[in-house]
Parts: C-alpha cells; structure tokens; sequence
C-alpha cells in the first residue's frame, strides 16, 4: 500500500504521539515507528511503503491497544393499535402498535419507557383526540410537558394535538404519558396517536 507526501502531518503526529506514550514495551514497533514519524517530518521521499499490517498495528498502538467504543443506539416509536383509549384520570396510555424498540426501552404492556443508558434523548407525543383531553409526560414522577384540549372548546370533533422535550435520563428513569382528565380522556387508533423517543447523545 503507498502512502503519497499528502498524508496529514497533523494527524500521523497525534497518532504517533500517542503511541509513543503507551507503548514503552514495545521495543521493535517503538523503534519503526519512531522511523516512520522521522520519515513523515522530514518528508524528502516521494512516497512511503507501509504493509497492512504494520498500520493496524499503529492504529492499535494509538488506541492503546483498545477497540474504539461504540455508541448504542436507543429509541422507540410506538401509536395506538387497535382501538381508541377511553382513559381514566391518572391513567397511563399503553401505545400497543410497535414500530421501533431499539434497546428494549419500551414496554407495550405498561406503556413506560425504561432508560437503559443514560443521556440526552428527545420525546414526541401526539394525540388524536376530542375534547376535553389532557395528558402529561412524566419524566419519573414529575409532569415534564403537557398537551390539551379545552372543555370549552367550539369544535365536537378530533382534534390533533403534540408535544416535543429533551430530557437528560440516567439509567433507570423512566417516561411515560398520563391522562390527567378527570372525565374520560381519549387517544385515536390506527397510528393517528403515538409516543415516540430517541437517544440523541
């Protein structure tokens, strides 16, 4: 594999540098690679022969000797399946249509979003619904957000309604949506209601 002069300097000195640092021990790679930082300095050849190899080993050697972590993904989006909520004054809605579920965050059979990693996420309620509505997200046992529609409302029709937050979540906090209408609160079927969330860092 050839390398051309064009290599970033910036960049080959930060690898090299730190693999300078964590890798005292290893004497034959120190030595080649203290050649080859020589060699990218004071570049007067025209290019610079490396094996596949031998960069792995550099590129392990600057990550000290550690696979870079990855960063899981987790989110959800879930609606109302099957029929509409008629729900009572402190009632959790239980969305059982299921589109996403990364990170098995979501339960369907409580309706109550579980962190299993801690960040920043962002949530998105939405509800088709007739009057008088009112439902909460809770970010544990504090209402974080709220969506409603008036009693006195003129229009006897649905009505849509949303809602978005950014929440920072340790592991273990739990999300939810609550209807906190003391009369009957309702969220419309066939995905017009839905509850959604995502990890964004």
């Amino acid at each position: 594999m050839v390398f051309y002069s064009v290599i970033s300097v910036a960049i080959t000195a930060c690898i090299l540098g730190k693999a300078f640092t964590t890798s005292a021990t290893h004497g034959e790679t120190l030595s080649k690679l203290k050649a080859l930082q020589s060699l990218v300095f004071n570049n007067a050849q025209a290019t610079v022969t490396l094996d596949s190899t031998a960069l792995k080993q550099l590129v392990k050697l600057a990550s000290n000797g550690k696979s870079q972590p990855q960063t899981k993904g987790v989110s959800f989006s879930v609606y109302v399946k099957a029929k509409d909520l008629e729900l009572g004054d402190g009632q959790t809605l239980i969305y059982n249509g299921v589109l996403t579920n990364d990170g098995n965050g979501y339960d369907d059979r409580t309706g109550v979003f579980t962190c299993p990693l801690a960040g920043t996420y962002i949530f998105v309620v939405d509800s088709l619904s007739r009057k008088p509505a009112w439902f909460q997200l809770y970010h544990n046992k504090t209402a974080v957000a709220s969506l409603h529609i008036s009693g006195y409302h003129p229009s006897n029709t649905y009505l849509q309604i949303s809602r978005t937050v950014i929440l920072r979540l340790r592991k273990g906090d739990h999300v939810k949506v609550v209807n906190v209408n003391t009369k009957s609160g309702t969220a419309h079927r066939d995905s017009y209601s839905g509850f959604s969330g995502a990890r964004l860092y």
